[in-house]
């Protein structure tokens, strides 16, 4: 990648991801680990485009799915025992939303080209909960 998309996710990290993991950790009812690939969801010549779509792709679902799996204290009870950490990547260039989230061993992995399918948030929220639930 080059400086233009280095300079972008800098900026990213910098001034909006720390209220993204609020919003997250708010609609959960609790904290825990989220870990970002940075490199992997940089893609060359669309760095101008990162701020509106890494919210979309891979933060709004997972705030949607933590709001409606944790609406009630047993569930989020059950999800904050067995919940480690969150990974967020772009490794396939999956853009499937039906494919977006994986858990396993306490680990929810999302992995999502970040500028593809941008708008389907419900859709992937969707997904979070279902992969989720099924293994608890």
């Amino acid at each position: 990648m080059g400086l233009a998309e280095r300079r972008a996710t800098k900026e990213f990290q910098d001034n909006r991801l720390e209220s993204l993991k609020e919003k997250i950790f708010k609609d959960a009812g609790f904290k825990f680990e989220i870990e970002v690939n940075w490199s992997t969801l940089e893609v060359d010549r669309f760095s101008h485009l990162y701020d509106e779509c890494w919210p979309k792709v891979y933060f709004q679902p997972l705030a949607k799915a933590f709001k409606e799996m944790c609406s009630e204290d047993f569930a989020r009870e059950v999800i904050q025992e067995s919940l480690k950490k969150v990974v967020i990547q772009n490794y396939s260039d999956n853009h499937r939303s039906d494919k977006f989230a994986e858990f396993k061993s306490g680990t929810l992995t999302l992995n999502h080209s970040p500028i593809t399918n941008v708008d389907q948030v419900d859709d992937r929220a969707f997904n979070i909960q279902h992969v989720v639930e099924k293994e608890l």
